[in-house]
């Protein structure tokens, strides 16, 4: 159990706008054997989680009127639930994470990471790099590499780039991009204060708008469905998901599919949007701005509104309108070069510790804005971006004592249900607080297959 105030848990909650002293409530039960790295990425998941779990708590109480709960997260917990991805099951089997064309390749004079788990990115790949798309994937792999291996890294970045496809030179350990805020957070003046009356959870009657594909964002969100909330995810049926990807991060949710171009399904997004609490969206900057919900608009027609928004890189610079991913930040943001191998080979961190931990980060937000809106009324716009967990990973948390930890079994942690899907095996929430729910009510829906309305 550790003692007196976590310091990194600190930092995140105040650049939540949380009381300070709320912290104090806050412990952890340490595990030993949690996977190592270079970097505090165990002092960075166990303060998410935390955070999360506190805002939750204080929430909670806020609505019940009674104190904030003790919060106590068991590290085992954290530890299994940042690589829920990997230890998901559905009927035995184990999902691929990394597509063949997803990795790490020498370059002619350094290393790049490319990611082509999608179908559009995978094409948009091998044409930037004039591949013809024909054999299978290990042919396609090496003829990838050899081209790879005659062009410089950051040549080959701004070619894929330009085709819309993904790919970033890798980084050395002293290349880390400027630091960046873990979180930027602005309140509206306008709008009553909040009407959420005592609940059995949290985020009871809270409607969330999810807007957000792969990991960072529907973390967030099955989060916040764990703490009561009533979250639908929208896709493009343009633009569709994968399924695995889908049976990890679906727990407590809906998913429906409306196209924004099709005037009937653009009047069914504004029904739901006219009796939204939240909405959390996980595109480029900019990318939704021409159906009119930049965050300004949204705020302008619904002033108690809670915005949040989640990019790769950041939200000003050159690079704030690319693509990314955890494992792409991670590579230019100097990540791999910290956690290389002796030989040189860039290494990655132990989890997609960059897409969980500002899930966590976002919903603890979300949260407080909530706690906020009670006292105070008003709307707010939050901004996260992975570039920004990356900077406060890599500047900002110091390692901790790990005295006194119990034996880690991620097994402890690991459930089954079953599901549309088939029977699933999972990683339990490891947010928590005295008296909070330890698990989701339900499992995943499919993707895109429910009604487009709030419960």
């Amino acid at each position: 159990m550790t003692e007196g105030i976590d310091v990194a848990t600190a930092h995140a909650w105040a650049a939540l706008g949380g009381r300070a002293e709320l912290v104090e409530g806050v412990s952890y039960i340490a595990s030993s054997g949690v996977p190592p790295s270079r970097l505090p990425v165990r002092e960075l998941a166990r303060a998410t989680v935390g955070v999360c779990s506190l805002a939750a708590a204080e929430l909670f109480a806020r609505r019940a009127g009674g104190s904030v709960p003790e919060v106590r997260v068991d590290e085992g917990a954290v530890a299994t639930a940042f690589v829920s991805e990997r230890h998901l099951r559905i009927d035995g089997r184990k999902p691929t994470s990394f597509a063949p064309l997803s990795g790490f390749w020498r370059a002619a004079d350094g290393w790049v990471r490319t990611h082509a788990n999608y179908p559009h990115h995978r094409a948009r790949l091998l044409t930037a790099l004039e591949i013809p798309d024909e054999g299978d994937e290990g042919a396609l792999a090496q003829q990838l590499a050899e081209r790879l291996l005659t062009r410089p890294a950051l040549e080959i970045q701004e070619t894929v780039h330009a085709a819309g496809g993904l790919a970033v030179a890798v980084a050395t350990a002293a290349g880390h991009r400027a630091e960046l805020p873990l979180v930027e957070s602005r309140r509206t003046r306008d709008g009553a204060a909040g009407t959420l009356s005592a609940a059995a959870l949290p985020a009871a009657g809270v409607r969330v708008l999810d807007l957000t594909r792969v990991i960072a964002g529907p973390v967030a969100t099955r989060t916040l469905a764990l703490l009561g909330a009533d979250v639908l995810r929208v896709d493009s049926p343009r633009l569709p998901e994968h399924p695995d990807a889908h049976a990890d991060t679906g727990f407590g949710k809906r998913s429906t599919l409306l196209d924004l171009d099709v005037p009937k399904d653009r009047l069914l997004f504004e029904e739901l949007l006219s009796s939204a609490d939240v909405v959390i969206t996980g595109y480029r900057p900019g990318a939704l701005d021409r159906h009119g919900l930049a965050p300004r608009e949204l705020l302008e027609r619904r002033p108690g509104l809670i915005v949040a928004q989640l990019c790769a890189w950041g939200w000003e610079g050159p690079w704030a309108g690319r693509r990314g991913f955890d494992s792409l930040v991670q590579a230019a943001c100097g990540i791999a070069g910290i956690e290389a191998a002796s030989d040189g080979h860039p290494g990655v961190l132990p989890a997609q510790a960059l897409d969980h931990g500002t899930g966590y980060l976002l919903a603890a937000a979300v949260l407080r804005a909530l706690t906020d809106r009670q006292d105070t009324g008003g709307g707010r716009h939050l901004r996260f971006s992975l570039a920004g967990t990356a900077s406060w990973l890599t500047h900002g948390i110091r390692p901790a004592a790990t005295d006194g930890a119990a034996a880690y079994d991620p097994g402890s942690w690991l459930a089954e249900t079953p599901s549309p899907y088939g029977r699933l095996q999972y990683a339990r929430p490891p947010v928590g607080y005295a008296g909070g729910p330890g698990d989701w009510t339900r499992p995943p829906t499919l993707w895109g297959t429910d009604s487009p309305g709030w419960i």
